[in-house]
């Protein structure tokens, strides 16, 4: 029998990475990116999350919720989860601190992993051996060039599914998304899946008559064609057009995500692990759809969400988004590779496989 010592610390850093060149989607530019890693401690073992998001997260993390977490049973990471949820209440649980509170909660279970000697995805309750995941990049402040080149390096691994981002400036230019899409389309040919993310920049008329124009380049795929605050216009869209309709990525709660699906305003709803409060809350959003006959697709942070895909029966396909991919090669061994458009967590290894080369990290340090 396991014995289970109690969490003994909770810390956390920030890392801000630069961009190789500046990005930009339908309605957001940015230069770096910021990873907030949380580690906890107990016994024997360190149990490693992160988390997508503002520095800002770090104070929370060493202070209110460590305070929180400190002594609990590792192994009980759902009473931990429980405690944090009950005293962000008057924090505000959408934004920043839901993406701490994801943070702790996964590294809680990788630590509990660790400590039984268990893949993360073995202990979550794997349903597949491998996930099927999609490249996605393909912003809109690159050159024609470098989008080549990057379609090229994923279709060279396998995947069959790529995603680009569309509604530049606001949608104020979409000639130019549409001659983008038309270049992707004749880049990776008939075969491969072509979606597009359009990051909420399009009004609901206007996202029609788009759609209707991204049909005709047999677009499977369109992405927050409309702000994911407006459940009506995402319906709207979505009775409208062929491509699938998907948003979910700003989930920072499970209501939000039963609205959504209440609404009928996606096909697949879209979760990520870094912001929705964790694993746990990742698989009850999970379960939310399935009763609805509706499939999820993970957001994001590819290499933290893997094992939770791996343990999702209602899965579609896990997004491997470039910069996130970047950021967790650089800063992590134990990075899965990306082999015939699948990952396979690796089962040798305890809890999710990932250790932070701290000697490497530590020039991007900014908390």
């Amino acid at each position: 029998m396991t014995v289970a010592p109690p969490v003994e610390s909770v810390e956390a850093a920030a890392y801000r990475v630069p961009t190789e060149v500046p990005e930009g989607d339908g309605t957001l530019a940015w230069d770096s990116t910021t990873i907030v890693v949380a580690r906890v401690r107990a016994g024997s073992v360190t149990g490693l999350g992160y988390t997508y998001a503002h520095a800002a997260c770090v104070p929370l993390i060493d202070g209110m919720l460590a305070d929180i977490v400190r002594g609990t049973d590792v192994l009980d990471v759902p009473a931990a989860w429980e405690r944090m949820r009950g005293a962000i209440r008057n924090l505000g649980r959408p934004g920043l601190v839901s993406c701490a509170l994801s943070a702790v909660e996964t590294a809680l279970w990788d630590a509990a992993a660790r400590l039984l000697g268990l893949p993360l995805a073995r202990l979550l309750g794997r349903v597949r051996d491998e996930v099927p995941v999609y490249g996605s990049g393909g912003f809109t402040t690159f050159t024609d060039d470098r989008l080549l080149g990057q379609l090229d390096d994923w279709t060279s691994r396998g995947m069959t599914r790529v995603k680009i981002k569309i509604g530049e400036d606001s949608g104020q230019r979409v000639a130019r998304d549409l001659a983008r899409v038309a270049l992707t389309r004749r880049a990776v040919g008939p075969a491969t899946e072509v979606l597009t993310d359009a990051n909420g920049a399009y009004a609901p008329a206007q996202a029609v008559r788009v759609g209707h124009r991204l049909a005709e380049l047999d677009v499977t795929w369109f992405e927050e064609p409309v702000t994911s605050d407006d459940l009506a216009g995402l319906r709207h869209v979505r009775e409208r057009v062929t491509a699938d309709v998907t948003a979910g990525e700003y989930g920072y709660d499970l209501p939000y995500f039963a609205r959504m699906l209440d609404a009928g305003a996606v096909d697949c709803l879209q979760v990520d692990v870094t912001r929705c409060g964790g694993f746990g809350e990742w698989r009850r959003a999970a379960a939310l759809a399935a009763a609805r006959g509706t499939e999820i697709s993970g957001h994001c942070a590819p290499n933290l969400s893997a094992h939770a895909a791996a343990a999702t029966p209602n899965l579609r396909h896990l997004e491997w988004f470039s910069d996130h991919e970047r950021i967790e090669n650089l800063l992590f061994d134990g990075a899965l590779p990306v082999r015939d458009g699948a990952v396979r967590p690796d089962m040798s290894a305890p809890g999710h496989g990932l250790t932070l080369r701290e000697a490497d990290a530590e020039r991007y340090r900014v908390a």
